[in-house]
């Protein structure tokens, strides 16, 4: 597909500066620039490249104002970055999908099929489970009994969804994510741990995304839930009875202790550890590697293990740079102090 900088403009309604009819049929990033390719400005430290790039339309934000003259045309909007989503959503929603059942799926009689939807081979879909419309479910996808699964999601290859799970609309779901898992409940005894039966579920409501090989377990009573618009990366532990709120973003590596509720439109970086049976304010950012070990108000911003304000976190570890250097001035204070009183005490 190509489009002309005049399509586009007029899409995410943009204001050109150069030619309107130059056109492009791909995406680069600004470093890595071809003609025809379209590329995005939203970080300043890639400013110099927009000098030399070779992409042949380029999105800034509506402030950028060029210190030496440009080859390629811009497109200024409020948001170069949110406009570029926007234009790679729609090339992907241009590109063909595939349709229909495969013969070598298997479905269990009792199974819903909505309309449009792609079944992959060697995908199980179990008794009562309910699949919605449009639904791409690639290869090796295991569905179990009773769950159901929205409209419009994608279940890409070797994806597991246990029994009775819940779905929403348009979420996504990355090859070898667990959702239902049992969770990690067990009973200490004298000849070792029993299994506690785990006979809750797991909700994820609409347009969650949930990263590749991350598991959310099922609750021991009641539901795991991740509310509405949250994005869960990859290698991501959702434990028994968590709540992740709407809109709250979670990098890699991350882990979510049973029982632990986390607000909406919470940041938390890549291996973060946040402790089980405390509650995760609204809005709050958590930097990567912290520990999360007691309750957090709405609107922290968090750093360190265990984790503490963060402007409170850089002072320290400025400190902490300094320490070797202040551990010899106060040896060396201490001996010269020592040296005063032998004086003195003659």
């Amino acid at each position: 597909m190509e489009f002309s900088a005049k399509q586009i403009a007029s899409f995410i309604q943009g204001e050109i500066i150069g030619n309107e009819n130059v056109t492009v049929n791909t995406f680069a990033k600004i470093e890595e620039g071809i003609p025809g390719a379209l590329s995005f400005l939203s970080n300043p430290k890639y400013t110099p490249y927009i000098y030399t790039t070779q992409s042949s339309i380029v999105l800034v934000n509506k402030d950028f104002v060029p210190e030496k003259p440009i080859d390629a045309t811009l497109i200024k909007v409020d948001n170069a970055y949110e406009s570029l989503a926007k234009l790679m959503s729609l090339y992907e929603a241009g590109k063909p999908k595939k349709q229909g059942i495969d013969s070598l799926a298997y479905i269990a009689p009792g199974a819903k099929i909505g309309e449009n939807a792609y079944i992959g081979p060697f995908a199980y879909i179990g008794e009562n489970a309910v699949i919605g419309d449009n639904a791409m479910i690639h290869p090796h996808v295991y569905i179990g009994d009773g769950v159901k699964l929205g409209n419009n999601c994608i279940l890409y290859p070797n994806t597991t969804l246990y029994p009775e799970c819940r779905i929403g609309n348009e979420c996504i779901i990355h090859s070898g994510a667990v959702i239902g898992a049992d969770g990690f409940g067990f009973a200490p005894t004298t000849n070792g741990y029993e299994k506690i039966p785990q006979i809750g579920t797991v909700i994820l409501e609409d347009n969650v995304e949930i990263g590749a090989n991350t598991c959310v377990d099922r609750a021991t009573m009641g539901v795991t839930i991740v509310r509405r618009g949250a994005k869960l990366d990859n290698l991501i532990q959702i434990a028994h009875n968590d709540e992740i709120g709407a809109h709250t973003v979670i990098a890699a590596q991350a882990g979510v202790a049973g029982s632990t509720k986390i607000g909406k439109w919470c940041m938390i970086g890549g291996q973060v550890g946040v402790a089980g049976h405390i509650i995760v304010g609204d809005k709050v950012g958590i930097a990567a590697q912290s520990g999360i070990a007691s309750s957090v108000k709405d609107n922290s911003q968090l750093m360190g293990s265990p984790a503490i304000d963060a402007k409170k976190y850089f002072r320290v570890s400025a400190a902490y740079k300094k320490l070797a250097d202040t551990y010899s001035e106060v040896n060396n204070l201490r001996r010269e102090l020592n040296e005063l009183k032998k004086q003195i005490n003659k």
